[in-house]
Formats: C-alpha cells, structure tokens, sequence
C-alpha cells in the first residue's frame, strides 16, 4: 500500500524551490506528501543540491518526516508519481540573456516570455516538454502535470495537442499577485469579491465584483490610476496605462499589456538598461546568486524575503493550492491556463486560453466570459495564431513557421532586422534548439555572425 503522495519537481534547482516546500508544508495536512523528488540536468547539480539541503531543513523545521530526494535521471524519478510540477529553464539564465540582447541589439524589445525573446524561449522548451510527457505516458500514466515553465500557456497547449496529455494545468502568477493585492487598494476583504479573468496567458483582462453582484472594477481602475499598488509583477516597468483607454475598455489589463499599449516607452526603459546596468535576465542572475548564498546558510529553514524580489513570486504556491485542489476535489476558483471549451468564443474550443476556472478532481473547468469587444477580440486573435505558429516550429523546426510566428508578433517589427534577429538567436541558442539544425547549418555556412557582445562572450564561454 502506497504510504502517500509522490511529487516531483522537474527544474528542482530552481531559486523557487524553497517557495514550493513553503506551500506544501502550509497544506501538509490536506496533502499527505511522502517523497518529493527534485530532478535536473547534471550542470544544475550545484544549485539543486543546495534547494535539496533547505528543503530537508525546512521539511524538519516543520516537523514532518518527508524524504528529499535529488535524481539527474528522469524516468526514474517520475516512476509512480502523483503530480508532477515543471519549473525548469532550458539554458538557464545565460539563455534568457541571449533572448533578451540579440533583439535589443537591433532596437527591438528583447523580453522573457514577449516579443523575439519569448518566442525563443518556446523553441527551446516545448521540445523538452514533449519528452517529459512521453515519459510519463510510460511510468507515471495517472500523474497530473502541473507547469509553470514559462511562456507558460504555449508550454501547456504543446503538452495538450502535441504530447496529447489532458492531464495538465498550466499557471501564471500574474493572476495571483492581482488578487492579493487589488482587495487591499479598494478597500475591500479579498473573500468579499468576485473575479472573473479571460485571456491567455500573459495577455489577459479581468473584471471585479462585490459580495452582492455589483462590478467594481472602476474601483479598480480608480485605484490604478491613483497610484495604489494592484499587483505589479516585479519584473514589468511601472510604465502607466492610458486611462481613457482603460476607462473605455471597463476591464483590467494585465501588467504585461504595457508592451503592447505602451510599447513605445517600455522599448525605450529596456534599450536604457540593455545599454547601462544589463538586461532583466542579468539582474536576476545576481539576485540569484545571492539567493543561494543565502539557501546554504545550514541555520536557514524558511523561504527567505529576499525570493520576492524575482518576477515569478508565487508561481510555487500557486502550484501547490492546484494540487490541493485536485487532490482533495476543493472546487475552488483559480486562473489557469487550460482548454478554452467555449469559455471564448472567438478562439476555437481546444486552444489553451487562461481564464477563471473551478479546480476540482477532474482538473479545470473554464468558466465562460461571453463575447469580447472588437480590439480585445482582435488582440486575441493575432496573439493566439502567434502562439500557434511558434508551438508548430518548435515541435517541427519549420524555419518559414519561425518567420511566421516572428510576422505576426506585435512587439517585432518586420523586415530584414526581424530576419537577423531570427537567424542570430538560432545561432546562439544551436545546443538547444536540435529541430532547427538543418537552418542553423545552412546559417554558419553564410557566415551569420552575432553583434552583441555579450552574447559573443557567452558564446566563448560555452554558455
């Protein structure tokens, strides 16, 4: 008889770690965890070592008798498993610099998961994603896959229509940080309101409503534009909305929009730190750092505060109340990415939308939003075809589905430039990009060469 639930970690040398044992030990007596097993690749031994470590102390500062174990083999660690949670990064930090400075070289925004950026950061993942699930088909067929890798919704629509693997839920902190931090900003208890969000992941619009029904999403908006914090993630620059644009939309856009409504001056604000103290993703390479300086202190056994100053915070405990929902069939409201099934119906009913969902032992349940208005519908539409291009050239490795995708993405202008970005982040993402190997041949043999200096370095390095 099996003694409890088995979780696995894929990308358990992750700086989130910590985050994910808090949320597990807060529901140790819903979730009746026996093992969990971080998993990663042999160059992430160092830091998954020391998540190991402060997993075990934080597990027995807790008071509960939970094995941590650390596995480089896959298959092996997901034998038997009930969740599986994927927060891994294909290339590390060194990767996500590359997506960010080759577009900016070129005087386009170079973002984690928006733009050139996140499109690359697709190509890279969705592969490994793909292997993941065929292992699970193999020795954990009965498992949940819970993921928040990002692009996060273009990961799991791989994982739904490509690996064909309905069991899976896909997350975004986003959400989460609006809805613990609007309540406080309009002077309401959280469990007074309603909310109700439709979008996909990164790209979404929510609307708030009171105890008695009444919407108070101008509240909201007031409190916005008053300069209250509603939930910014750390990693997006406080460029503001318009507000007679906000105002007429009657609707909340997500921090993310501000690449595409204030696209302008967010370019500018990441040309100004591309061309002084570096990119996001070099920022967070030394908050990182840090962090796990501050992970092989032997006395600390809690998640330091210092975690919350990286983009993602509460990614991981998010993940955790799914699992407990699933598991102990909660049906409580929580916004996931998961198939549309009519919830917006101007996108067709299998794509992966993000919107409010009740979370139960059968998974998600869309909850229907109804028609959007003619820019959101329009937003929407060109988004989702984006994300459906860039999923088939990262299964497939079509160069000509890569322009595609490149085409239609709001944030790259099209042209020559856009083609030089292309070529150039094939280069210099080669080790982990095999689908595209026939193109990235054909690109050496013209001489393609890369202008960042940075990432000419990163190159020399091996990184």
């Amino acid at each position: 008889m099996k003694k409890g639930l088995k979780i696995v970690t894929i990308g358990g040398g992750s700086s989130y770690t910590p985050e994910l044992m808090e949320g597990f030990i807060r529901r140790y007596n819903e979730l009746p965890i026996h093992e969990i097993w971080l998993v990663d690749v042999e160059n992430g031994q160092d830091k998954v070592n020391i998540d190991a470590d402060m997993a075990r102390r934080m597990w027995k500062a807790a008071g509960h008798d939970v094995e941590i174990h650390v596995s480089f083999d896959r298959k092996e660690a997901l034998k038997d498993a009930d969740f599986v949670t994927t927060q891994f990064r294909v290339g590390f930090l060194e990767a996500r610099i590359k997506d960010e400075r080759i577009p900016l070289s070129y005087g386009m925004l170079g973002q984690e998961t928006n733009g050139a950026g996140g499109i690359f950061k697709a190509f890279r993942t969705i592969p490994v994603i793909l292997d993941i699930v065929k292992d699970m088909k193999e020795v954990c067929p009965n498992a949940w896959l819970i993921n928040f890798t990002n692009p996060s919704g273009m990961v799991t629509e791989a994982v739904i229509q490509y690996g064909h693997w309905d069991k899976c839920i896909g997350l975004c902190n986003v959400p989460v940080i609006a809805m613990m931090k609007e309540p406080e900003a309009i002077g309401y208890d959280a469990k007074a309101l309603t909310y109700q969000f439709a979008g996909i992941n990164h790209f979404h619009w929510h609307k708030v409503y009171d105890q008695q029904g009444h919407e108070v999403t101008q509240k909201v908006i007031d409190a916005l534009f008053d300069g209250k914090d509603i939930g910014l993630p750390a990693n997006i620059n406080n460029v503001p909305f318009f507000k007679e644009q906000i105002e007429q939309m009657q609707m909340i856009p997500c921090g993310y929009h501000r690449y595409y409504y204030r696209q302008e001056e967010m370019l500018a604000h990441s040309l100004e730190e591309y061309n002084t103290i570096g990119t996001r993703g070099q920022q967070v390479k030394h908050t990182e750092e840090k962090l796990f300086e501050l992970y092989k202190n032997k006395e600390l056994d809690h998640k330091p505060e210092e975690l919350s100053m990286r983009g993602g915070a509460y990614y991981s405990d998010a993940a955790c109340e799914c699992i407990n929902a699933i598991y102990n069939n909660k049906k409580i409201h929580m916004v996931v990415s998961t198939q549309n099934r009519g919830a917006i119906p101007e996108l067709p009913v299998d794509s992966i939308v993000e919107v409010s969902s009740i979370i139960d032992g059968k998974g998600a349940t869309p909850i229907a939003w109804g028609k959007f208005p003619s820019a959101q519908r329009g937003w929407l539409q060109c988004m989702k075809a984006m994300e459906e291009c860039t999923i088939n050239a990262a299964v497939t490795g079509n160069y000509g589905m890569a322009m595609e995708a490149f085409a239609l993405n709001p944030l790259i202008p099209s042209g020559e430039s856009a083609k030089q970005v292309l070529d150039q982040l094939l280069l210099a993402h080669e080790a982990y990009l095999p689908q595209f190997t026939s193109t990235i041949q054909r690109l050496k043999k013209e001489n393609v060469q890369i202008k960042d200096p940075v990432v000419q370095e990163l190159m020399k390095e091996g990184k």
